[in-house]
């Protein structure tokens, strides 16, 4: 074991909170420390987002101690605390059994040892404590050793980690691009020999983990390394066919269809600010899904209907993915839009406004300009289209006014109410946008020019 003093702490009202808890904790009697990813970040100087804690206190006493807990894993030990509006996921000291379902421990017993808590845990660098007392990290698995080489490396065995969580698996993936680090040998190579036990996983876990990877810090790198790992073709297979595929060199001096997705995630990442949606995120992952089946080579190498056939497959991953109704519709919209850039210099102004007025818009924008930084880099089509936006903008052109005439209208009219309605109001909506007409009376005689009544 050793211990690092100096390692100081962010100050924040939740890290005050965090450290009030433990405060309790051991005022009545009962060991407590930070742990996880906050002493992992904080050793990395990096502001840790929550504090878990860890502590010799049962779930029961940890109910006595705080006013308002929940038990989110309480057969595991794991009480959640609320305080000061801020949420701590609180664990009571344990060493587990087997894991016969490759997630949950059989069985767990409670301990009075932090170290035989912490060398049940996934990685080195995840395996520390921090004490905000002492200011000092204490560390049982040479987790800072780990940090300072940059490695992921799995506390003991690697099988025998792999084994008891499989979704641990593809956490050394993300922890391993996140941080910009190495997964070392030996860890490397259970993974790659464990692979297939990921399918054990459910899809919900699976999702969460592989949002993280093309969401965070590096997320080309991460894909890349879930295809090297051989997890890739258990996870998305659909992705990992893209390897290999070859593109018209013209278009994409990059490389094939898998190094341009992996440059798109890149970019997106690059121009967000670190925060990307993960509609965004899936979105430049399944750009191109459907480029492998349409792969066809004539005059040149062509994708024909790769963006329609794209949605319909995105939908079927991101379901399988069990991703939300409202989620999968914008990934799909994204995915089957993503070619239209290539049509703004042509459009009437009416079909551009109706384009630039999409639900999610800006997130279109982000995926064509990623596509095309991922390229031949240009961004003619992008600038046309922030150009027109501001010209609308400054002429005060609504790309979405309020409708001179509705139904009611037309049924006032005299006109019999089906299918010529929305014919009808189309047209009117076009001449709108084009700027051709601007009151209701205006409207109602193009109705009656273009659709006249038979008496």
């Amino acid at each position: 074991m050793k211990k690092t003093r100096g390692v100081k702490p962010f100050e924040s009202e939740l890290y005050e909170t965090g450290k009030m808890l433990l405060s309790r904790l051991r005022g009545a009697g009962h060991r407590a420390f930070f742990v996880g990813g906050c002493a992992r970040d904080m050793a990395l100087g990096i502001p840790p987002r929550e504090y878990d804690i860890t502590t010799g206190a049962t779930p029961d006493e940890v109910a006595r101690l705080f006013g308002h807990t929940i038990p989110v894993g309480a057969s595991f030990g794991v009480m959640l605390v609320i305080a000061d509006g801020h949420r701590f996921e609180v664990a009571t000291f344990r060493r587990d059994e087997s894991y016969s379902d490759g997630r949950h421990p059989d069985a767990v017993t409670y301990s009075t040892s932090e170290e035989e808590d912490v060398l049940r845990r996934d990685f080195t660098i995840n395996g520390m404590l921090y004490d905000p007392f002492s200011e000092e990290v204490i560390d049982y698995t040479e987790g800072l050793e780990d940090l300072k080489r940059r490695v992921i490396r799995t506390i003991g065995s690697p099988e025998e980690r792999f084994t008891e969580d499989k979704l641990r698996l593809v956490r050394a993936v993300r922890f391993a691009a996140r941080y910009g680090f190495e997964i070392e040998d030996e860890t490397f190579q259970a993974i790659r020999s464990l692979a297939d036990g990921i399918t054990q996983v459910s899809g919900e876990r699976i999702r969460d983990e592989l949002v993280k990877i093309v969401s965070q810090r590096n997320p080309g790198a991460g894909l890349m390394l879930l295809s090297e790992s051989g997890l890739l073709e258990y996870i998305l297979p659909e992705a990992e066919a893209m390897r290999g595929v070859e593109q018209p060199p013209e278009f994409h001096p990059e490389g094939d269809v898998f190094v341009h997705t992996c440059l798109v995630l890149d970019k997106i990442y690059e121009h967000a600010d670190g925060k990307v949606s993960t509609t965004l995120a899936m979105a430049g992952l399944l750009h191109d899904v459907a480029k492998p089946p349409t792969f066809t080579e004539t005059d040149r190498i062509r994708f024909n209907g790769h963006d329609k056939l794209g949605a319909e497959m995105s939908r079927e991953i991101c379901r399988r993915l069990k991703f939300s109704n409202k989620e999968i519709d914008t990934i799909c919209e994204l995915v089957r839009e993503h070619l239209k850039f290539k049509d703004v210099f042509h459009m009437r102004k009416s079909t551009l406004k109706r384009f630039v007025r999409m639900p999610d818009f800006e997130e279109h924008m982000a995926l064509h300009r990623a596509d095309c930084l991922a390229s031949h880099g240009m961004l003619d089509a992008y600038d046309f289209v922030m150009e027109k936006l501001e010209e609308f903008r400054l002429a005060d052109e609504e790309i979405k006014p309020a409708p001179l005439i509705t139904g009611k209208d037309l049924i006032r009219m005299g006109y019999e109410p089906g299918p010529v309605f929305k014919e009808i109001l189309s047209l009117v909506e076009e001449a709108q946008l084009e700027g051709e007409i601007k009151d209701p009376g205006e409207a109602e005689n193009l109705v009656a020019g273009k659709y006249p009544l038979v008496r």
